[in-house]
């Protein structure tokens, strides 16, 4: 929980509610149909990092593309490879599965993490992200 309330405040700089935080990672380690989360470990068996994906189905292409729905590595594990290592294993379980390509979303703001995608093979979409409030 901590790491994705780090992820939140460093994405977009705002703070979530701990329920609401438990209540959303909980939701998707229960049901695989939600996200599939992989918690990146040291030597010493302390976390240092999560990724979670998510599956959209494409009627067009009759498969899966993985979405990066979430990623964190603690500040003094990062420059390290271990997000290139958290991605690649994405990606393995996607082939695995059958699945299309990855795909994800990131902030504008956020130069690092471009920079560790593009390092990762991602390259910009024809696609342009956009919501609705609800």
């Amino acid at each position: 929980m901590a790491f994705a309330a780090a992820e939140a405040q460093e994405a977009e700089g705002i703070e979530k509610a701990p329920a609401t935080l438990r209540r959303g990672i909980e939701t998707a380690l229960h049901d695989e149909t939600v996200a599939v989360y992989w918690v990146l470990v040291v030597d010493d068996d302390q976390p240092v990092g999560t990724i979670s994906a998510l599956r959209e189905w494409s009627n067009w292409n009759a498969g899966y593309y993985w979405w990066i729905q979430s990623m964190y590595i603690v500040p003094e594990y990062r420059g390290k490879g271990l997000a290139l290592q958290l991605l690649d294993t994405v990606g393995d379980e996607a082939r695995r599965r059958g699945g299309l390509e990855l795909r994800l979303c990131v902030h504008e703001g956020n130069v690092r993490a471009m920079k560790t995608y593009d390092a990762a093979g991602f390259s910009e979409s024809k696609y342009k992200v956009m919501s609705r409030a609800l």
